[in-house]
Order: C-alpha cells, then sequence, then structure tokens
C-alpha cells in the first residue's frame, strides 16, 4: 500500500498546494483516521483524511476549467463570501481558482482540483506570464511606461515589483505583462504613481489568449489537451 506525503496528498487532492498543505498541518486542522498529523507524515489513499473535520479525497479525474471572469466576482472557494468563483460557476467537481484576480478586475482565470498544476502556475519560481489590458484615468506617457517597467516600489507590501513589460496601446489604456502575482500589484503600482485604475482585463496568461478560448464574460470551458499543453 503506498504511501504518500500529507502535503503532497492535499495537493494532488487539488485541496491547496503543498505549502499551504503545510501550514494546515502545523495548525493542527489535518487528521488521518482520527489521528492529528505532524509534518512529513504519511497517509495512504485507504486512510479517512479530513481537514477542519471535513473529509478530503484523491479526484479520480483532472479538471482545468478557464472562465472569463466578471466584475464582482470573488475568487475564493470560500463559502462565506457570497459572490465566491467556485458558487459562481457551479462545477458538478470540487475545484479552486489558481492564483487571484480581484473582485473589481475581470478576465482569465483557471480553476482546476489539481493541486501540482495550480502550484505550477501560481509559484514566481517559473516565471509564467500574465497580461493584461489596463486603462487609467488619465493619459499614459513615456515617463510612466518607464517607471513601470522598471519595477516600482510598494510601501504597503515591502518590496519593489519585478520588471515587466509595457506598452501604450491608446491615450490612458496600456498592456503590461507580469511573471508575479503580488496582491493588487497593477492598482498599486498605478497608484504609486498618481494613477488611477478604470479597467483592469486579464488578456492572457502563459501561452493561453483569452480571445482564442472565446469565451464571452461569465462564461468558462474546460480546457483541451493541445491548451494544457501550452500551459
Amino acid at each position: 500500500m503506498e504511501e504518500i506525503r500529507i502535503n503532497k496528498y492535499l495537493s494532488e487532492c487539488g485541496y491547496c498546494s503543498r505549502r499551504a498543505a503545510d501550514k494546515l498541518v502545523e495548525e493542527g486542522r489535518v487528521t488521518a483516521d482520527g489521528r492529528k498529523l505532524k509534518p512529513g507524515d504519511k497517509v495512504t489513499v485507504q486512510m479517512k483524511v479530513q481537514v477542519d473535520g471535513k473529509p478530503v479525497h484523491l479526484e479520480e479525474e483532472r479538471v482545468v476549467l478557464a472562465f472569463n471572469k466578471p466584475v464582482g466576482i470573488v475568487c475564493t472557494a470560500e463559502k462565506k463570501e457570497k459572490n465566491n468563483i467556485v458558487d459562481a460557476i457551479g462545477y458538478p467537481v470540487r475545484i479552486y481558482p489558481v492564483g487571484r484576480l480581484d473582485k473589481d478586475s475581470r478576465g482569465l482565470i483557471f480553476l482546476t482540483n489539481d493541486g501540482e498544476l495550480m502550484n505550477r502556475l501560481t509559484s514566481a519560481r517559473f516565471h509564467h506570464e500574465k497580461e493584461y489590458l489596463v486603462t487609467v484615468d488619465k493619459e499614459v506617457t513615456a515617463d510612466f511606461v518607464k517607471k513601470m517597467e522598471s519595477g516600482i516600489y510598494i510601501p504597503e507590501l515591502r518590496q519593489k515589483t519585478r520588471k515587466c513589460r509595457v506598452k501604450k496601446i491608446r491615450y490612458n489604456t496600456f498592456t503590461i505583462v507580469l511573471n508575479q502575482g503580488l496582491n493588487r500589484q497593477i492598482r498599486r503600482m498605478c497608484d504609486a504613481l498618481g494613477y488611477h485604475v478604470k479597467d483592469l482585463l486579464r488578456i492572457r496568461i502563459s501561452g493561453l489568449k483569452l480571445k482564442d478560448l472565446e469565451l464571452n464574460e461569465g462564461e468558462y470551458r474546460e480546457l483541451t489537451a493541445d491548451e494544457l499543453r501550452r500551459l
């Protein structure tokens, strides 16, 4: 009977990333057959694994969805949030959003029950690109573009953003390509330069573009095998 480390088990269940699983175990929230687990403990698929008293099972089939998120939907699986993304989609298999796209933003986001895929797409060390179309409240100047590309120090996060690519599209609209995902990063970067974001649309994640997926706002669908390879 094969044993698997609890953090990998929770990840493969699609419950959370390995790092998040380690934290749950350290907090004493994970049990197997009624026994509270410690970091590094192993389990088998025959054991009754629970997080906060709720069973967690390995899913038989991997699900990866692309969703064109509207403004107002919150990228969380927490049921206490009435506008959570999982209830908004209503998919019959338990899935979780990959990364975040804040409530006031819209566009492409993935949901999956594959914890390993979730970890690879959200971990900064893999440098997956995300591209956004952003509209602000005044003219996008050459100085603004240069400063955004060089990286902006964000006091709230106590760090400077990585270098990125920025291109002016129209008077007050630009595209920005990031390979990190700090909390409300683009909005904070613009705020630091005296700009206010009026609209933020994610148009690409890694090799998949929102326009190529042919999803209207509020629609979702499963990714094809070819699309998964491009990720």
